[in-house]
């Protein structure tokens, strides 16, 4: 396995995720006006406010959170975001308790390194739920309604890229994270992550990458069903935005953080840019659902397809964080650390 293609994989998730941090929340019609209102249609830099109508920024008002650090005027270094802080967990249980880690270790790691602030919908029932003494699987299921929301999709690079190759080995992994605050689609969406992951440090072509990634997830799912699809309108239509048309169209009911709905995406995104990292990540956020989670798995996907990312998507080599050892670490360190667990 290349080395260049893992930390090209930590370069394309940092850079997705930080491309689509600022139109967070925006639905698609407002991605597109801010990016052509600022002559950046299609995309192919960060966003800026530099040039944009006081009437456009009005109307899609920026993440509020977000804007202040990943701007084009404002990025210094990779901000800290939920879509990076998981991905360090699970580097850190798998340094801590190895691969035969369990669901119990990752509750525990939560509970010991990671602030319930920096929690979201799922994740955050769930957590609430093991303070009230609730135990893994049942910290999924109870009064929790965001258990298929893409919280677990995000947290599983780290298991495919330490099972390069090995898609069912990485979806094993994923399960047993994702069942912490997740079921059903919820966990399968993990699993296509990281599948998709590992396939993504040794395959050549992105077809390879979606099909590894669909081999792990039930076949009667929606899930299935709904990724199967979008490869296939994106494998069949030049024009994207009437792939993304389809994708509105089909899953209109579904809440903009839904598994189902954004794991479409990122195949949708993957197929249709053919290996091109800035198309990619690109198509992800144009999709204006969750856009810094599509953003970051088609980044981690498209970048260690090429081992690496281009000059222009490149920040400085420093990561922000609230957990434990991790503020300012670099993602080559990121990567080397990830590359010893390979053989652990």
């Amino acid at each position: 396995m290349d080395p260049a293609r893992l930390l090209g994989a930590w370069q394309g998730r940092a850079a997705g995720c930080v491309l689509g941090k600022p139109v967070e929340k925006i639905p698609r019609e407002g991605v597109r006006e801010i990016a052509e209102a600022t002559g950046n249609w299609p995309i192919r830099h960060w966003f800026t406010a530099r040039g944009l109508p006081a009437e456009v920024a009005a109307r899609w008002p920026w993440n509020r959170r977000s804007a202040v650090n990943s701007l084009a005027e404002n990025i210094d270094g990779v901000p800290e975001d939920d879509d990076l802080n998981y991905p360090l967990l699970a580097l850190t249980v798998l340094e801590r308790h190895g691969r035969g880690f369990t669901t119990d270790d990752v509750a525990k790691l939560w509970l010991d390194e990671l602030p319930a602030g920096r929690t979201f919908t799922a994740e955050r029932v769930a957590y609430r739920n093991l303070l009230s003494g609730v135990e893994p699987p049942e910290t999924a299921t109870h009064r929790n309604p965001f258990r298929e929301w893409i919280g677990a999709l995000i947290r599983t690079d780290v298991y495919g890229w330490v099972n390069p190759g090995d898609p069912a080995t990485a979806a094993e992994y994923a399960w047993r994270d994702a069942r912490l605050t997740h079921t059903a689609n919820g966990v399968y969406g993990a699993m296509f992550a990281a599948a998709l992951c590992a396939q993504s440090l040794v395959a050549t072509s992105v077809e390879e990458v979606v099909a590894a990634g669909l081999s792990v997830v039930p076949p009667g799912s929606r899930l299935h069903d709904a990724v199967r699809r979008a490869a296939e309108d994106a494998a069949s239509e030049p024009d994207f935005e009437r792939v993304l048309d389809r994708l509105h169209e089909r899953h209109a009911g579904l809440h903009w953080v839904h598994t189902i709905n954004n794991a479409a995406l990122v195949a949708a995104a993957l197929i249709h840019g053919r290996g091109d990292f800035t198309a990619s990540i690109a198509g992800a956020v144009a999709g204006g659902w969750d856009t810094d989670s599509a953003g970051a798995t088609v980044g981690s996907v498209a970048g260690a397809l090429n081992g690496g990312v281009p000059e222009r998507w490149r920040m400085r080599n420093s990561l922000a964080s609230s957990l434990t050892g991790f503020d300012g670490i670099g993602l080559d360190e990121l990567a080397r650390r990830t590359g010893e667990l390979m053989t652990a």
